[in-house]
């Protein structure tokens, strides 16, 4: 098999088969009026499990017991190189739709290994972890007319500035955080006496609704409520949702088995409540970092640097594998390690700015990402209007 490691790979589809929102009248969307959602997984999502490569030579070696561990749904084949996990069947038809551009081996420009660093460059748009400001807002106030809405509690680095955001997020819950019934566990397991009221803290967490993300929702709610507000008549056109909960340092299969499955039935939310502007969307899913390519000695990956992305919506030029692969041999990976990344996430960034939303290359180049100019936007990544 000839592995084709460079430029953008073109492949042909695969034949792959919310309480307490305000009400809003759906607007079917016009010419030019288009979305655009970020999706950010905090923890650094294995993007070699998310997004499998078993036509390279050196993922059998690493990978090829792991991901068919006893129990793992099939993988569901892409095209001779890629796979998708087996929980990933929603993108997996969007895929056959041409509606799903997986991007391979992609990273901020940020290439350490701390959480907080990379989610910060991610956000505010540098190529450094400085800055109060988030690239998303600075594209808001870019736009005439641009509004913006962040699915959080707090509002997130990406959409802090000067324009036009807002933030939703459910009423809190009754009832005491479940992280600090963890926490009284501990402290009191020794006393005889307040050690029983904090017994089965998994039952209780359970009942509370605990694996939310920091907005109070899971996944699939928090893109539902996307859906319904920015496809609503004079809806934002720019979006924010976030999710925790992506280290998987150990006990990988089994957690991103529950977080994979999450993410499909977050996509499949978004597309049910956003049908009346799917063609005119596009959904970026993203990670701070990728991890190792090898497996640790608990079943899990440690931090690392080239990941993957993927973009989806009815008006993506999908149906293929995008990005510059760098392979798995052992002199292929970054410091013989992980995934070596080939693409600044900002040249993706920019490709969907300038071609879906219109931004134009200078206001990409020096204030939505500041300093940019010698930085190509990716081209290709959206149908033409």
């Amino acid at each position: 098999m000839n592995f084709d490691r460079r430029g953008f790979l073109g492949m042909s589809a695969a034949s792959l088969a919310l309480a307490a929102l305000p009400k809003f009248a759906l607007a079917a969307a016009g010419r030019g009026d288009t979305r655009f959602l970020l999706v950010l997984l905090r923890g650094g999502l294995d993007g070699l499990h998310a997004l499998q490569a078993p036509g390279d030579p050196g993922f059998a070696a690493l990978r090829g017991d792991f991901v068919n561990s006893k129990g793992q749904a099939p993988s569901l084949q892409l095209n001779g190189d890629f796979a998708l996990h087996g929980a990933l069947g929603f993108m997996a038809g969007l895929y056959a739709q041409q509606q799903l551009l997986p991007m391979v081996a992609v990273a901020p420009p940020y290439r350490q290994r701390s959480h907080f660093e990379a989610q910060d460059c991610v956000e505010n748009g540098t190529t450094g972890t400085s800055g109060t400001t988030g690239w998303l807002n600075r594209c808001v106030a870019a736009m005439p007319g641009g509004k913006g809405l962040a699915i959080s509690a707090v509002m997130p680095l990406a959409m802090r500035g000067k324009g036009d955001v807002s933030t939703w997020s459910p009423p809190l819950a009754k009832g005491v955080d479940p992280i600090l019934w963890q926490q009284l566990q501990v402290l009191y397991a020794a006393d005889p006496s307040l050690a029983p009221t904090f017994a089965g803290i998994d039952a209780r967490m359970e009942a509370m609704g605990a694996g939310k993300s920091q907005n109070g929702l899971k996944l699939p709610q928090a893109m539902a409520a996307a859906a319904k507000f920015m496809a609503a008549a004079n809806g934002p056109r720019i979006g924010f949702v976030e999710d925790t909960g992506w280290d998987s340092h150990g006990g990988e299969l089994a957690l991103l088995d529950r977080k994979l499955a999450e993410l499909d039935a977050g996509v499949k939310a978004f597309h049910a409540g956003a049908e009346s502007i799917w063609n005119n969307t596009v959904v970026v899913i993203v990670t701070e970092f990728g991890r190792t390519a090898a497996i640790n000695g608990t079943g899990g990956t440690d931090h690392g640097t080239g990941g993957v992305a993927f973009v989806a919506g009815g008006a993506v030029k999908g149906g293929r594998i995008a990005g510059q692969w760098p392979g798995l041999g052992k002199t292929q990976l970054n410091e013989g390690r992980d995934l070596l990344a080939t693409t600044d996430m900002r040249a993706l960034f920019k490709g969907i700015l300038r071609e879906h939303l219109e931004v134009g290359s200078d206001a990409l180049a020096r204030s939505v990402f500041p300093d940019s100019a010698g930085l190509p936007s990716l081209p290709g990544l959206v149908r033409a209007g």
